[in-house]
């Protein structure tokens, strides 16, 4: 599946972010934000867009700037949203915002997903904790054109109950009947009261994506895999599926944590000849294989 190519911003510093106010703050976990932002002046709003999967900076004057997918779907108007772990010294001050807070953006950036070549397809999609907003993206686009494309299936693990990101979508999704959701967390991460699966998200996926299809009466030979996470994660995920049958340009994987500038001046995110912030963050599993094994 050939992806589409990275839109380039115009601007006279690529540097310079645009102020967005934080509309509204959603608690994802106990150290996961998700962040609904609005363009302060309405001629930035008005003049911005973007393609599902794409990226971009996120700042705190005067502490630095992160890199997060707009785990947003481009459907949705007015606003955008961007979801991150409290982890590091500028996500960590990101986290003490408030509503109404003002924060800098640049973007966006990155190659994004080609959803006409998705369009009759199966769709397949694995993620592990805080990978999920990368896919949870695409999802949402998908949902907004149900009728386009084939099954659904979704498998979304976590270490623990607790960091299972976007509860109340998977709640919401598992009660569709076009759509199949699989929940699972790490052996030792589910309480007592825990209806999900629990295993590994390469596991769960291997065990149970080949039921759900078959019973459909389908293989894999239409469909097409999303995977984000952790890279340990990625590679067992890769391994599972072509243990399925997938081909390595079947699956689609995003190295979006590779990144920093954004517009490949810093060289943190290149592997080998291939500068993630301008040929990706969207590769397929067979464009991954080729490149040197730092990936």
């Amino acid at each position: 599946m050939t992806l589409p190519q990275p839109q380039r911003m115009s601007a006279a510093n690529l540097y310079l972010p645009k102020q967005v106010r934080i509309r509204r703050i959603i608690r994802e976990t106990h150290d996961v934000r998700t962040f609904q932002l609005e363009f302060v002046n309405p001629a930035d709003g008005a003049a911005f867009s973007y393609n599902v999967g794409q990226f971009g900076e996120f700042s705190l004057f005067g502490v630095g700037e992160s890199t997060f997918n707009i785990s947003s779907s481009p459907t949705w108007k007015g606003y955008f949203e961007c979801c991150f772990r409290d982890v590091g010294l500028v996500t960590s001050q990101l986290a003490k915002l408030k509503e109404g807070d003002i924060l800098g953006f640049r973007g966006p950036y990155g190659n994004w997903y080609d959803l006409d070549k998705l369009k009759g397809k199966d769709l397949v999609f694995a993620a592990g904790g805080i990978g999920f907003p990368p896919v949870r993206c695409l999802i949402w686009n998908v949902l907004h054109e149900r009728e386009k494309y084939g099954s659904i299936v979704v498998v979304h693990g976590a270490r623990t109950s607790g960091d299972l990101v976007y509860q109340r979508e998977l709640a919401e999704w598992s009660k569709r009947p076009d759509m199949h959701v699989v929940k699972t967390v790490d052996p030792g991460g589910e309480p007592e009261d825990w209806d999900g699966e629990t295993g590994f998200v390469p596991t769960v996926l291997e065990e149970r994506v080949p039921w759900i299809l078959e019973r459909e009466g389908k293989g894999v030979e239409n469909a097409l895999a999303f995977t984000c996470g952790p890279p340990v994660m990625i590679n067992f995920v890769i391994k599972s599926l072509t243990r399925m049958g997938f081909g390595l340009e079947q699956i689609h994987l995003t190295l979006e944590n590779k990144m920093k500038c954004a517009v490949g001046k810093c060289g943190r995110c290149n592997i080998g000849n291939t500068y993630v912030c301008l040929e990706g963050p969207i590769f397929t599993a067979a464009q991954v294989a080729e490149m040197p094994k730092d990936a």
